[in-house]
């Protein structure tokens, strides 16, 4: 790699200071307060970094995390690779990212929806992966049809390979104007934003169509499958892309029709969702997927997120969830014979806006013991109240933690109220 100019070095190297005294006095993890301090003495700092190294950017709404920490796993089987893995998603998070791994070279950046377009002028990275496009902090991030339209004029005239899902028609829509697009049927369980063409406004046609592999029928392979997530405008000609990955169940068909079993260790739908779009952006980088699976299988927590923490006999795993998308998703993971704590915030970063509530069906959690916790636990409350889901109120999470009985129960959270419980636990990752 090039080396940096003298200036982008002292940055560097102080924000890399900063990082580690924010470290050493508790203060946290260094992810955010290192990148302030590199980009205030060299504002630059970013596309100096970024430079000479093969770049994957990764945005959506829900999964970008994990997603990022798959394809990092994976791309580790051609090298060092510098990512931001504890999810600071911003300009300053991806200074820290860079500085911190100065010599790698390759580079996998979660990025924010609304920064998206800034990260991709800046760094001019020749991989970008889109994956889904939801409500989720509409107070801060506005409405998601104008990301998509942000998304659609920065990726305009550049030379990048996009990865897209091309399930969702907000996702397809803002990655149509990318030179180069591989499309992957990744699924979109959440439709409640996409029932409206986003080229014309008309409505939507959503139904099956069959799936042949390249060259017809191959001995063992898969010959043809029903995509339930086809979909068409009724008023124009936008429809759905041709993908060419496919999750299949519990496996992910590749370009040449073969059928990889996703035996990986993250639980439920939307992590073999993932995972598809982790192996197709490896295969992007030339790491086929027969090398980067066994990398994929080696993730089994992602931030704190599917780890279990224990405490005087319970055995608490912590499922985070943003937004209606991402409770949909959590629930799918939930094992139904047990209790389940639900704690909700409103601060900055979860959005002060929890009407979101109401758009997720909780009817789901009948039958099985309820407690809500968290800042906003009475907005939760209310919303369970008219869902018809019976819940007992807790004051804190220590305190609906104690009521369960020795054993396993699953904890479900928004941002802030899930990094409270993992720094009571001492930040499990």
């Amino acid at each position: 790699m090039t080396q940096l100019p003298l200036r982008a070095q002292l940055a560097s190297a102080l924000g890399r200071t900063a990082a580690t005294l924010s470290r050493a006095t508790g203060r946290g993890d260094g992810s955010v307060i290192g990148g302030r301090v590199g980009l205030a003495l060299e504002p630059d700092l970013l596309r100096k970094l970024a430079q000479d190294r093969k770049l994957a950017l990764v945005s959506a709404t829900n999964g970008k995390t994990t997603t990022t920490r798959l394809i990092t796993s994976a791309l580790q089987e051609l090298g060092d690779v510098a990512t931001n893995a504890f999810g600071a998603n911003m300009p300053a998070g991806h200074v820290s990212a860079l500085s911190s791994a100065k010599h790698a070279p390759y580079g996998v950046l979660e990025v924010d929806e609304k920064y998206l377009p800034e990260v991709i002028n800046t760094t001019g990275a020749g991989v970008i992966v889109l994956m889904n496009l939801s409500r989720d902090q509409m107070d801060r991030a506005g409405e998601i049809w104008l990301l998509a339209q942000k998304w659609r004029r920065a990726l305009a005239g550049k030379n990048t390979h996009v990865i897209a899902n091309a399930d969702d028609p907000l996702v397809a829509w803002g990655a149509s104007t990318a030179a180069r697009v591989t499309w992957v049927s990744a699924g979109q369980p959440w439709k409640e934003d996409s029932w409206c063409c986003p080229e014309c406004g008309g409505p939507l046609d959503r139904k099956g169509m069959e799936y042949t592999p390249p060259g017809g029928h191959v001995s063992g392979m898969v010959t043809s499958r029903t995509a339930e997530n086809d979909w068409a405008c009724r008023e124009c000609t936008f429809r759905r892309p041709e993908p060419s990955w496919f999750l299949d169940d519990d496996a992910v068909i590749d370009p040449r029709g073969q059928r990889w079993v996703l035996d990986i260790q993250l639980p439920g739908r939307a992590n073999r969702a993932n995972a598809v779009v982790a192996l197709a952006t490896a295969e992007t980088f030339g790491l086929p997927v027969q090398r980067a699976l066994p990398r994929l299988r080696e993730v089994t927590s992602v931030a704190g997120r599917y780890t279990t923490v224990q405490r005087d006999g319970r055995h608490a795993r912590l499922l985070l969830a943003k937004n209606p998308a991402g409770w949909l998703e959590a629930f799918d993971v939930l094992d139904r014979s047990l209790p389940v704590i639900l704690s909700v915030n409103a601060q900055g970063p979860d959005g002060r806006d929890t009407s979101w509530l109401w758009d997720v069906d909780y009817r789901v959690l009948r039958g099985r013991p309820v407690y809500v916790a968290g800042e906003r636990r009475l907005d939760l409350a209310l919303r369970l109240d008219v869902a018809g889901v019976p819940f007992q109120l807790a004051d804190s999470f220590e305190q609906a933690l104690a009521a369960q009985p020795p054993g396993k129960v699953d904890v479900i959270a928004n941002y802030t109220a899930f990094q409270q419980i993992r720094s009571e636990f001492g930040r499990a990752v």
